[in-house]
């Protein structure tokens, strides 16, 4: 099938470049080098090890920050293909959008929060920022992956902008206030902070919310936290039991999920291309800035199916991320994540050489690049205790 690019594509020639300029490749774009060189790094191999909702001991077909990366990229790169986008920058931002998770999940990353409230908290996006920008150390004339400004620009704004046009913070940040990484990265390489992102990194945000559903839906099936039978009633979830029920009578039941799983992503992927296709707003780009500045996000479900998507994530939130089992692992998971920072901010010689220094940022940053395991071993380590997920 010949692929097409849409006007409001982003264009790798016309790239605004990096912080630190370097020489051309003769067979990969711009885009095609970021997304090459966040394979390659340390933090995106340690996502194999990351819990996505499940710590790793509990099994080796729930999902892990790894395997779900992957997912989203997956389905990023079918929808970008489909409206004419980069799919080289479009992979780059789904690959990287995971990076500045901490160990544990949503739980240790609400943890390492609380403990670092007096300085400014922590913020798994902005994370990610400093990873791709400071903490990744692998070159020899700069620190970070020296990205493009539309990988970095798509990583923070994915999900909108983060200022307003006077520059006060917005949404989520809107109480808080903008992390100091996204704040000093900006000043150097103004990132645009008040408009929205690019197409592609809409469709990289989405496409996590897309992943995250459907997979959910399996592991949840898969560690007994609700059954077949609870999906019945959902919206979008209930509708794809139903038409494989009555087109395969007698499946068996991880047949049955996966057809499931399947129409739910199908169906969620083909509304946002239509409801892309058929928006008031594509016919008058003329270029991927245009998609910036329309004032509101481009990328989105239909009316219709965006209640579906909240029906869905309501009951996957009630029955599988407040399930007892699930926040009794957490429970024991934050207890780790703040034994960790405790002992270090008392004693820096716990810590490994080059992160002696004391500061709390670093520490900080030492326990969000931890997996799981790692995690798990290094509080054996100190407190003699054996592991705590048993």
């Amino acid at each position: 099938m010949q692929r097409f690019t849409a006007a409001y594509s982003s264009l790798p020639e016309e790239t605004r470049g990096r912080v630190h300029t370097e020489g051309g490749s003769d067979f990969r774009s711009a885009f095609a080098r970021d997304r090459d060189r966040i394979i390659h790094c340390q933090a995106f191999r340690r996502l194999k090890h990351k819990t996505q909702v499940f710590v790793y001991h509990e099994g080796d077909h729930y999902r892990t920050r790894l395997t779900h990366t992957i997912e989203v990229a997956q389905v990023a790169r079918s929808i970008a293909r489909a409206l004419g986008l980069d799919e080289d920058l479009t992979e780059a931002l789904a690959l990287a959008h995971d990076l500045g998770h901490t160990p544990f999940g949503h739980a240790g990353e609400r943890e390492l929060d609380t403990l670092m409230k007096p300085w400014g908290g922590f913020d798994h996006n902005a994370q990610s920022l400093r990873i791709l920008t400071k903490l990744e150390k692998r070159y020899a004339q700069f620190d970070g992956l020296n990205l493009t400004w539309e990988t970095l620009e798509g990583l923070v704004k994915h999900n909108g902008p983060l200022v307003n046009a006077e520059g006060d913070p917005v949404g989520r940040y809107r109480e808080r206030g903008l992390p100091e990484a996204i704040i000093e990265y900006a000043a150097e390489h103004d990132l645009e902070l008040a408009s929205y992102a690019s197409a592609e990194a809409q469709v990289a945000a989405i496409s996590d919310d897309i992943a995250y559903n459907a997979h959910d839906i399996d592991d949840g099936l898969r560690a007994g936290l609700f059954g077949l039978i609870d999906l019945g009633d959902v919206p979008l979830a209930g509708d794809a039991l139903a038409q494989v029920l009555r087109l395969y009578p007698g499946l068996e039941q991880d047949r049955i999920v996966h057809e499931t799983v399947r129409r739910v992503m199908s169906a969620m992927v083909n509304d946002i291309i239509a409801a892309c296709n058929n928006s008031n707003a594509i016919s008058n780009f003329r270029n991927a800035a245009e998609v910036r500045h329309l004032g509101k996000p481009f990328v989105v479900f239909s009316r219709a199916m965006a209640e579906q998507n909240r029906a869905l994530q309501s009951f996957l939130n009630e029955r599988m991320y407040r399930h007892e089992k699930v926040e009794k692992i957490m429970a024991r998971a934050r207890r780790v994540m703040h034994d960790l920072f405790d002992a270090y901010m008392q004693d820096q010689k716990l810590l490994p050489a080059g992160w002696q220094d004391g500061r709390p940022r670093q520490i900080c940053d030492f326990i969000a690049g931890m997996t799981d395991r790692y995690a798990i071993a290094e509080h054996k380590r100190l407190f003699d205790l054996e592991p705590l997920f048993r």
